[in-house]
């Protein structure tokens, strides 16, 4: 079964009130398409969450509370700071870093997500699987939720 690792943008569009295209394609998804896949979530993901403000919060939190959690692990946090020391994400990104550097660690498929800024951004995704290939981790793509609607 394919394994997709849902980055907090992700979660955060099921509610989002400003962008309807998002948030009506990601609930689409999420209802109908995530049954297919082996998803997986994160402590950071939770911990991203926590921070926002009721009614959200509650909300957030149970959509992923059945949603199993990949572990925090010290080879993951040093292939964080691989990307960050390598220029590929900004020490102020170190969030952003630590879900690729889960994904990658834990050998998930794709990594789902609407950030386009520092995620699903072609030039950073080139950097990141040459960076990882060349220290011998698995690289899993990055996609947005419509590329893994069927219909």
């Amino acid at each position: 079964m394919t394994s997709l690792y849902l980055e907090t943008s992700v979660i955060g569009a099921y509610l989002d009130k400003g962008d309807s295209f998002r948030r009506d394609l990601t609930i689409r998804w999420w209802d109908h398409e995530l049954r297919h896949y082996q998803a997986f979530v994160s402590p950071l993901v939770e911990r991203e969450l926590e921070r926002t403000r009721e009614p959200y919060r509650r909300s957030y939190l149970s959509l992923i509370a059945k949603v199993p959690r990949l572990e925090l692990s010290e080879e993951a946090a040093i292939l964080a700071e691989g990307y960050i020391s390598r220029g590929i994400f900004h020490r102020k990104y170190l969030g952003d870093a630590l879900h690729m550097a889960l994904a990658s660690y834990h050998k998930i498929d794709f990594v789902v997500t609407w950030n386009f800024g520092h995620l699903a951004n072609v030039h950073r995704q080139a950097r990141v699987r040459l960076f990882n290939t060349a220290a011998g981790f698995f690289a899993p793509e990055v996609i947005t939720p419509e590329f893994l609607i069927t219909e």
